[in-house]
């Protein structure tokens, strides 16, 4: 069994990744977006913390989170948003045993993927990967026109101007 080891940093500032169980020809995320907006609001009453940059793509999503000072437990937040959208959803499928065992569903992967947030180049290299997502994944030609992205807020708040990373512009930008 692999052994995985999470960096815990209170207040930190983290880079997420959390996938969908089947990745493959499901729009799950954006289907059933009210729900998961309800689920990460409730987490955040209880559990709170800033949501610096995110993305819901389909079948995943991406996210930079800041932690409040003194707490660096974000996978009890991802624990609640996951079941708490989980429960949002009709149940369809066959669960394996396994996954009946520990009350999980076939929605979500276990694990989801972590980065802690290094330094000022690190974050802004990480709130562009999340805002560029839809744009390198096909679903649109411009940045703008993905509607499930804090890319909207970025532009609200002068940080982007409405037409980064256009088309003629991305073929400049190495995002892999």
């Amino acid at each position: 069994m692999r052994t995985y080891r999470r960096v815990w940093i209170t207040g930190g500032v983290y880079f997420f990744t959390v996938a969908l169980f089947e990745r493959r020809n499901t729009t799950l995320l954006i289907d059933r977006i009210d729900e998961l907006r309800q689920a990460i609001r409730a987490t955040k009453q209880s559990h709170p913390f800033d949501i610096e940059a995110m993305v819901v793509m389909p079948d995943h999503l991406h996210a930079v989170w800041r932690l409040p000072d003194g707490d660096a437990d974000f996978p009890t937040r991802w624990r609640l948003i996951k079941a708490r959208f989980s429960r949002s959803v009709e149940q369809n499928g066959k669960i394996s045993a396994s996954r009946l065992r520990k009350g999980e569903r076939n929605i979500w992967q276990r694990r989801f993927w972590e980065h802690a947030i290094r330094d000022e180049r690190d974050y802004w290299n990480h709130i562009d990967y999340i805002h560029i997502n839809p744009v390198k994944h096909g679903y649109v030609t411009r940045v703008a026109d993905w509607p499930y992205s804090s890319f909207h807020r970025y532009i609200r708040n002068g940080l982007y101007p409405v037409d980064w990373a256009a088309p003629d512009c991305v073929r400049d930008m190495n995002f892999d």
